[in-house]
C-alpha cells in the first residue's frame, strides 16, 4: 500500500449475504457481489461497488450512534491524534485517557516534546508501560523541524516508530487520506466477516482498503476499530448487535475465527537488590524495549540472580524483604527483593524516571522499614530496609 490509495478488490474470498431476514436485522436485503473468473490465481476478485453501499451505510449509522466520547476524537491536531494512536498500541482505552491528558499537559505540542530531554519524557510516560514508545515518539519530534507532521501515509511511514497501522491512522484521521488502517480490532472484524482463520497483513490491508469509505476515511477507520472494540470482541462478540450481521460469515460462531495467536508470555524469576549508599539508593539505567531509559535498582533474572548481584557489588549476603510480582505482555515476573548497605553514592528515586516495576520494589522496601520500626526491631534487615525510605 503506497502513498496514494487505489481501490482494490477483496482477495481470495468474496463476501456473500447469509440470507438472514430483513426483519431480523433491519438492514435491508444485502446485495450480492460480482466476482471475476476465479481461474486467475492470485488475482483480486472484482467487487460490485453498489453492493458495498449498504454495508458502509450500516456501519457508519452504527458508529454515529455508539461512538465513545474519547478525548482525542473530534480534535484535528495531528500531534494529538498521533499521541493517542501511540498510546493505544499497548494501553487500554480507559488507562490511555489519563496518560493522554497528563502527557499533553506536560508537552502540549510536538515542538514542546522535541525541546524536552529524554528524562522528562520518560517521567511523563511513567505508568503507561512499553517505554520504547515514548523514546521513539521523542525521536520523531526531534526529527521534525517546526513541529509539523508530514501529511501523507508514505512520508509518515518513514518516521521513527511509525508502522503501517499508525501511519495509516494518522494519515486518514488527521489528513483525510483514503488509506485503510488495520489494527488488532480490524483484523478480527475482517477475518470474521470473511470467514478467514488467518490472513497475512497484506491480505488484510487489501480487504480493508476495498471496504474503505473513501469520502470519510478517518471516520471509517475509527468506526471499524470501534466495531471490533465494542461488538466484535475477542471472547464475547455480540452478533445480534452487529451492523454487519447480514453479511458476516462467522455470525453466531464468532470465536471460531480468527485463529488465536499463540501467547508468548512466560514465567520468570528474578532478584532485585535495594542498596543503600551515601545519600540514597543505588540506581541504574534500565535497558531493553520495555523499560529502557528508565531508572531502577540493580536487577537480574535466573536461578543465580542473587549470587550475580552479590558478586557484582562484592557483597557476602543481603536481607530478604519479600516478593513482588509484575506482568509484561511477554513475561510474568516473580521477584525476590533484598536489601544491603554499600559504600558508594546513592540517589533519590523520587527525582528520577522510575518504572512501575521499580516503584513496587521500592514500595516494598519502605513498607518493610515501617514494619520493622513499629516492631522495635534493630537487626540488620530493619536497618537496611528502613534506610530505603
Amino acid at each position: 500500500m503506497g502513498d496514494t490509495a487505489v481501490p482494490c478488490g477483496l482477495p481470495s474470498v468474496p463476501i456473500v449475504p447469509t440470507g438472514r431476514s430483513r426483519k431480523e436485522f433491519q438492514l435491508g436485503r444485502p446485495r450480492t457481489f460480482a466476482t471475476e473468473d476465479a481461474s486467475h490465481e492470485g488475482h483480486s476478485q472484482g467487487l460490485d461497488q453498489a453492493a458495498l453501499a449498504p454495508m458502509r451505510a450500516a456501519l457508519l449509522r452504527w458508529y454515529t450512534k455508539h461512538t465513545r466520547p474519547l478525548p482525542w476524537r473530534n480534535d484535528p491536531d495531528p500531534y494529538r491524534i498521533l499521541l493517542s494512536e501511540v498510546l493505544l498500541q499497548q494501553t487500554r482505552v480507559e488507562q490511555a485517557r489519563k496518560y493522554y491528558a497528563n502527557f499533553l499537559e506536560r508537552f502540549p505540542t510536538l515542538d514542546a516534546l522535541a525541546q524536552a530531554d529524554e528524562e522528562e519524557v520518560l517521567a511523563a510516560w511513567a505508568g503507561a508501560g512499553y517505554y520504547a514508545r515514548a523514546r521513539r515518539l521523542h525521536a520523531l519530534a526531534r526529527k521534525l523541524p517546526g513541529g509539523a507532521l508530514p501529511a501523507s501515509y508514505s512520508e509518515l511511514l518513514q518516521l521513527p516508530g511509525l508502522g503501517p497501522y499508525t501511519a495509516a491512522a494518522v494519515a486518514s484521521i488527521a489528513f483525510g487520506e483514503a488509506v485503510a488502517a488495520v489494527d488488532g480490532n480490524v483484523r478480527r472484524v475482517l477475518c470474521r466477516l470473511l470467514g478467514w482463520a488467518d490472513a497475512t497483513q497484506r491480505k488484510l490491508r487489501e480487504a480493508a482498503q476495498a471496504l474503505l469509505e473513501e469520502s470519510s476515511p478517518g471516520t471509517w477507520n475509527q468506526a471499524m476499530m470501534e466495531l471490533g472494540a465494542l461488538v466484535c470482541t475477542t471472547r464475547r462478540a455480540s452478533c445480534p448487535s452487529c451492523p454487519w450481521g447480514s453479511w458476516c460469515k462467522s455470525f453466531g460462531n464468532p470465536t471460531s475465527v480468527p485463529r488465536p495467536r499463540p501467547r508468548r508470555a512466560r514465567a520468570a524469576r528474578g532478584a532485585a537488590l535495594v542498596l543503600m549508599g551515601r545519600g540514597g539508593v543505588v540506581m541504574e539505567r534500565r535497558g531493553g524495549p520495555s523499560l529502557g531509559g528508565l531508572w531502577g535498582v540493580p536487577y537480574e533474572e535466573g536461578e543465580q540472580a542473587l549470587h550475580v548481584l552479590l558478586a557484582r557489588f562484592s557483597l557476602e549476603d543481603a536481607a530478604f524483604l519479600g516478593q513482588v510480582r509484575h506482568a509484561f505482555t511477554h513475561k510474568r515476573l516473580t521477584i525476590d527483593v533484598y536489601a544491603a548497605r554499600v559504600d558508594q553514592a546513592g540517589m533519590d528515586p523520587s527525582t528520577l524516571a522510575v518504572s512501575r516495576l521499580d516503584e513496587k520494589i521500592l514500595a516494598l522496601a519502605r513498607e518493610r522499614a515501617v514494619e520493622d520500626v513499629n516492631a522495635g526491631q534493630s537487626g540488620r534487615g530493619s536497618t537496611e530496609a528502613g534506610s530505603a525510605d
